[in-house]
């Protein structure tokens, strides 16, 4: 049994509308919250991200497949694990879809405790993933307060510099190093280089190359 169930949605996206409402009965019985779609663009135009969760999708579907939605997804940017549903003969079409970051994949006809492994699974995962994006925007909020050269001389900060080799780079006084330092410490409520150096990776890494 999952724990906080209530908070997460399971979405199930598959043509076929027996099974559609056999996992939606499996999910209710065991406490999840699930909701299903015929369609990968009837899911699309439902879907709001920001919500724990998981996709229950089947790989092969008229109109738009599972793969191609996977990647639709992947192209925004979403977070929603995917567990993938396959026919016989469509191993090889979960192997790449794993290959693109689908988090399992269970072939027809699959054990109803499998299926709820794996969403038990990918929800944990999609807890991870919101919790990991909300503190990539609280940092860039934080960070996006510092004006252009506070910037400038944060990324030096972050690094190790003293103060003198930064005024040196920046061909400004240390004094204005150090008033800078103060702003960028005050802005992003850090207390030293190191805490300045893990917002800032947290933001974005490629940052401090």
């Amino acid at each position: 049994m999952p724990s906080s169930p209530d908070t997460a949605l399971i979405h199930i996206v598959d043509d076929d509308e027996a099974l559609r409402r056999s996992l939606l009965f499996l999910f209710d019985s065991v406490g999840w919250r699930a909701q299903a779609y015929a369609s990968a663009d009837e899911f699309l135009a439902a879907y709001r991200p920001g919500a724990p969760g998981c996709l229950v999708l089947d790989i092969r579907m008229p109109g738009m497949s599972g793969l191609e939605l996977q990647q639709v997804l992947r192209a925004r940017g979403e977070v929603l694990p995917v567990i993938f549903i396959t026919g016989h003969g469509d191993v090889s079409l979960a192997v790449q879809a794993m290959k693109q970051e689908a988090c399992d994949f269970l072939e027809k006809p699959f054990k109803d405790q499998a299926l709820l492994d794996a969403v038990g699974q990918a929800v944990r995962r999609s807890r991870d993933d919101l919790a990991v994006e909300a503190r990539r925007n609280q940092a860039h909020a934080l960070l996006e307060r510092l004006s252009p050269r506070e910037r400038e001389v944060a990324r030096r900060v972050a690094r190790g510099l003293p103060n003198k080799l930064i005024a040196r780079e920046l061909d400004i006084s240390e004094k204005t190093v150090h008033v800078h330092r103060q702003h960028v410490m005050e802005k992003t409520h850090t207390g030293s280089a190191a805490e300045l150096a893990r917002l800032m990776l947290r933001a974005d890494p490629a940052d401090l190359d």
